[in-house]
């Protein structure tokens, strides 16, 4: 299994080891920098940081400055430390997009705790997508891309689509597909359905061809893996 990477970034050389021993010790590699500027270069030459453990006060650029610019290119979980248990920097941290606020001094089984349950939610949102033939579908952020270009979607036609790409190869009833997306206390006509679909099929374009009607039944997502 990779081991996921994880950046320190500290301008105190004892305080980067002894977080790096933890982190190595749980199964994480780790990059270390001395401050922002080194820590910018390091993020962005190698691309697959999972999370950032980031100093306030720092040297050149500091932990402000360099979460500003990480932001502006990444959603990268950041945990931030700082000296000051300050409520006024802890709200800065959050309006600037940190993930999580330690203050130091602080026991590092407990940060590693931290690193953890943060990628831990972030792979339960990421399991969360389903990809089917350049159809992505983002349950968390309720959106969906076709070929990396975002559609618009009712909320009907969101869970319609859903449910073809989850069953997708598998004809799907209209009762099937009513009970499930309308819900089992709606009783008006399973004709809805055909408008839906066909909304549903204009606006994935060249896509929407992969939902197949089988006359007299209902429909089926048709996607070779």
């Amino acid at each position: 299994m990779r081991m996921l990477k994880v950046l320190v970034v500290d301008d105190e050389s004892r305080m980067r080891k002894l977080i790096k021993d933890y982190l190595v010790r749980s199964n994480f590699e780790v990059l270390e920098a001395g401050d922002g500027e080194e820590a910018l270069e390091l993020f962005f030459e190698q691309k697959d940081i999972a999370l950032v453990i980031l100093d306030v006060m720092m040297p050149k650029l500091d932990g402000w400055e360099t979460l500003k610019e990480i932001r502006n290119f990444s959603k990268v979980p950041v945990i931030m430390l700082t000296a000051r248990a300050d409520e006024k920097d802890a709200l800065k941290g959050y309006s600037l997009g940190v993930d999580e606020y330690v203050n130091k001094p602080f026991s590092p089984k407990i940060l590693v705790a931290h690193v953890e349950a943060i990628l831990r939610r972030l792979n339960q949102q990421e399991e969360e997508k389903i990809e089917c033939c350049g159809i992505t579908i983002d349950k968390q952020a309720y959106q969906v891309t076709i070929d990396g270009q975002p559609i618009e979607l009712s909320n009907k036609e969101f869970a319609l689509l859903d449910y073809l790409v989850e069953n997708r190869g598998v004809v799907l009833s209209r009762e099937k597909i009513l009970n499930h997306v309308w819900d089992y206390d709606y009783y008006g006509d399973a004709r809805t359905i055909d408008t839906h679909v066909k909304k549903l099929r204009s606006k994935m374009g060249e896509k929407g061809d992969l939902i197949k009607t089988i006359w007299g039944v209902g429909y089926k997502l048709e996607a070779a893996e």
